[in-house]
């Protein structure tokens, strides 16, 4: 079975081709069970290689060094995070079957946590907020910006502000559309003193794991992470957890009030932005989207 599409231009992966190529290139794993992971991910197809490692390719295939310098970040930052991330442990070759550099993670363990059915909010706001404390915290030579294509300027939203007006506009027949508008706005105009901290950007429920205690085990997908506004860190808020526990969450992390407000257009401005594109393609991104979407209209003002 090959993964959904939802790129025009995305490779045909299937079980047989990774089979070939594990077994080809890694030996040493050719007889371990293959099975593809259902993942919401856009960037990579993903599929659990015996119980301890995971095969990522590439839905766009790529012969530049994406992956070794993915692999070069993951091992530079676990070290200062309380909990483990991704691992690369090997890395493939491109072939005629498949045009492009893959890699074999190490498996971690854990299941991403369904916004609403938390089995312990206060917890994982914790841990959550130990985990943005310490990367914020994190001290390495190399300091890429998290979205590169933002302007560095001390309003870096105003980039978003076209792109993120077409999705609201386009989504007339799923949201309040004035709602919407009236919201980013208001995210908009909150000012922003140009302060830059590690952020991982992307803390969203599938790139989240938890135990069945319902605590964080294990943050992936560092392809976004990088230095930039400690708004970026703050999606958690709006994506999974209840309103009950947001000041505490607020109050470890010191977020002032244009921070929040930052960290909530962002959040809108990514979540309307996955609905425009991907609403017939990815159910399971979409729906973590729409929750977003929801939570953040019903934010007080």
């Amino acid at each position: 079975m090959s993964p959904r599409k939802t790129h025009a231009d995305q490779a045909k992966i299937d079980t047989p081709l990774v089979r070939e190529l594990v077994a080809t290139q890694f030996p040493q794993w050719a007889t371990l069970p293959l099975e593809r992971v259902d993942s919401a991910g856009l960037v990579n197809a993903i599929y659990r290689l015996g119980t301890d490692l995971t095969v990522r390719l590439p839905h766009r295939p790529s012969t530049t060094d994406i992956i070794r310098r993915e692999r070069a970040k993951l091992a530079a930052l676990a070290p200062y995070l309380p909990v483990p991330i991704p691992s690369v442990e090997a890395i493939g070759s491109p072939t005629e079957a498949y045009p492009g550099e893959w890699s074999i993670h190490r498996w971690l363990t854990g299941t991403h946590p369904i916004p609403d059915a938390l089995v312990d909010p206060r917890g994982l706001a914790t841990d959550l907020a130990a985990f943005i404390t310490a990367f914020r915290q994190i001290d390495v030579p190399d300091r890429p910006p998290t979205y590169p294509g933002e302007r560095r300027t001390r309003a870096p939203m105003s980039s978003m502000d076209s792109p993120t007006r077409k999705a609201i506009n386009d989504l007339d027949d799923l949201i309040d559309t004035h709602a919407a508008l009236t919201s980013w706005e208001e995210s908009l105009a909150a000012p922003y003193d140009g302060h830059e901290v590690w952020v991982h950007s992307d803390l969203t429920p599938s790139n989240l794991l938890v135990s069945a205690e319902g605590r964080l085990t294990a943050v992936l997908d560092f392809e976004t992470s990088g230095v930039g506004d400690p708004a970026c860190d703050l999606f958690p808020a709006w994506y999974l957890l209840p309103a009950t526990v947001h000041e505490e969450f607020r109050t470890t992390l010191n977020v002032d009030n244009p921070t929040w407000l930052r960290a909530r257009g962002r959040v809108l401005s990514q979540a309307v932005i996955v609905l425009q594109h991907f609403r017939n393609t990815n159910p399971a991104l979409t729906n973590y989207a729409r929750y977003a979407v929801s939570k953040v209209l019903a934010s007080p003002r």
